[in-house]
């Protein structure tokens, strides 16, 4: 089982998924800045996993660097939802612990609820990466995938430009569970829709909206489109962490902006010309009425919309 996140009592170790796939390196963390270095620099990612680091973060301060975690990443609510949690807590390390334990168990409910929309032999694209890698264990729509693999699917990697986490780390998860995996450039999605060789798309989220719109990986939008005009079904799995229902629609979510250098080349190779401006924004946000269904542990909600949302506060 791939381990993104191994808590030592006095320190956390993350697996570096900057590295990946050539290294299997991890960072040990001994403080809360640590911590919210690692999430920043992309030590540490996936919008769940964002979250369990965040709360261990707490434990190894005794209570504090709460503020220097929350500025690590502004669109991922699980990571503010984790710090909630930690300030409300009386035992920090239990409490961390089961910010742990629940995301693991809620992969893996959200895996058995999913894998029932799933048909036999079909073709699934995913987009940026949602496994283990981005979560406790088990992963949201990699989880979907793993929990559908007796139904011999194949999965189409987006390679998720800028930062390549299809490529790398979705690529690489498949190969270790031999999942067949084949990998595509982001521009590729439309012409294999187009030619009847996608059933299904399933994609994580980083931040749903009280509406159902939902914020993911820059270039999820795009695809829900794409879906839409082919006729193939558009699914989101996503723990009720990554629920925001302060947040009343997709508009009103921050969406974060990253340094330039990662759109201009990757470690250290340079292919755009110096002096050019760049964008970089990290997500963009798909309106509620391009999906078909967001999944959850609680169950499946499909067509989302307010009212829908709402009964999973219950």
């Amino acid at each position: 089982m791939v381990e993104p996140i191994r808590w030592h009592g006095d320190s956390l170790e993350l697996l570096d998924q900057r590295l990946l796939p050539e290294q299997v390196t991890y960072v040990k963390c001994r403080s809360a800045g640590e911590v919210a270095r690692a999430i920043r620099d992309m030590v540490v990612r996936g919008a769940p996993a964002i979250g369990c680091a965040a709360a261990f973060g707490v434990v190894l301060s005794k209570g504090k660097g709460y503020e220097e975690l929350a500025a690590s990443r502004p669109t991922a609510v699980n990571l503010f939802w984790a710090l909630e949690r930690m300030k409300r807590a009386k035992d920090l390390e239990a409490e961390a612990k089961a910010i742990f334990a629940e995301d693991l168990a809620a992969n893996r409910a959200m895996g058995e609820h999913g894998a029932a929309l799933i048909p036999e032999r079909a073709r699934i694209l995913t987009y940026c990466n949602t496994g283990a890698l981005a979560t406790a264990g088990h992963g949201t729509a990699l989880g979907v995938i793993r929990s559908s693999k007796n139904k011999n699917i194949s999965v189409i990697a987006c390679e998720t430009r800028p930062y390549l986490q299809g490529a790398r780390l979705t690529a690489w998860e498949c190969v270790q569970e031999g999942i067949a995996c084949t990998l595509i450039t982001d521009n590729m999605a439309g012409h294999l829709m187009s030619r009847g060789e996608v059933d299904v798309v399933v994609v994580g989220a980083d931040r749903i909206a009280a509406n159902g719109d939902v914020a993911n990986k820059i270039g999820t939008y795009g695809l829900a489109v794409l879906a839409q005009r082919h006729g193939i079904p558009f699914y989101v799995a996503a723990p009720l962490s990554t629920f925001d229902f302060n947040v009343g629609k997709g508009s009103e979510i921050p969406i974060e902006e990253r340094a330039g250098d990662e759109v201009t080349g990757y470690r250290g190779t340079r292919w755009a010309p110096q002096g050019v401006a760049v964008r970089n924004p990290a997500f963009d946000v798909t309106p509620a009425e391009l999906i078909t269904a967001i999944i959850c542990e609680k169950g499946v909600v499909k067509a989302p919309n307010r009212e829908r949302l709402a009964t999973l506060r219950r």
